[in-house]
């Protein structure tokens, strides 16, 4: 018999059906999902950006994803690309999630001090770094260029994050990151049994994040 996934498609979801849905994923076993449309208005183009609520693996892991124990302290963030680039976040250290509350609520999961791996949905991890602020909205973050603050609407961006800036529940929200490690999309590390999750930022205790957290540092040369 084939296995089917339960696909349901959708352009926001409320905390109601987020729990539903993670019921039936986690206790159940069910294989359900959502994908998510989003629409953005870059100058005179429209652009779509197309996002799954969770990262499902596709190939037989090393560990047992659904096997859950202690938090290790180490948080994780989605960087979906589309109205936004990751060589703006590199350049100028940040992460960035927006399009309405769903996709930037968790941001305000991190604080001063927090360290973060940054996965680009299927694409792969591309960076770690130390949270320096809390979250704010784009139109608000300065951002020291050589000495100077300079403001996110001045910088030389190749992203559009300034969209929606007088609608707080579909603008982008900015984390500042002071960066340990970033690599190019292009040299994303990506491998069988790797954590993935469609939420900006969680707290991930299934084992394979741990497995996830402790290859990184071998690929990157992080010793703590």
């Amino acid at each position: 018999m084939t296995n089917r996934i339960l696909v349901i498609v959708a352009a926001k979801m409320d905390d109601g059906t987020e729990r539903i849905i993670r019921f039936l994923r986690e206790t159940y076993r069910v294989d359900i999902n959502i994908l998510f449309f989003h629409v953005f208005q870059c100058g005179s183009e429209r652009l779509i950006s197309r996002t799954w609520f969770e990262e499902d693996i596709e190939e037989s892991a090393p560990v047992k994803g659904s096997e859950k124990g202690p938090w290790n302290g180490e948080y994780y963030a989605s960087f979906g690309e589309g109205s936004r680039n990751w060589e703006d976040a590199r350049k100028y250290g940040f992460i960035s999630a927006g399009g309405g509350s769903w996709y930037s609520k968790t941001l305000s999961l991190l604080s001063p001090g927090d360290r973060v791996w940054v996965n680009i949905p299927h694409t792969g991890y591309v960076g770690v770094g130390i949270v320096t602020e809390p979250v704010q909205q784009a139109k608000d973050a300065v951002f020291d260029v050589k000495g100077e603050n300079v403001k996110m609407i001045d910088l030389s961006l190749r992203g559009n994050y300034l969209y929606s800036v007088d609608d707080p529940d579909n603008a982008e929200y900015v984390v500042k990151i002071q960066w340990i490690k970033t690599v190019r999309a292009s040299e994303a590390v990506k491998e069988l049994g790797f954590f993935g999750n469609q939420n900006s930022v969680c707290r991930p205790l299934a084992d394979r994040w741990n497995f996830t957290v402790d290859r990184l540092k071998k690929c990157w040369g992080i010793d703590c």
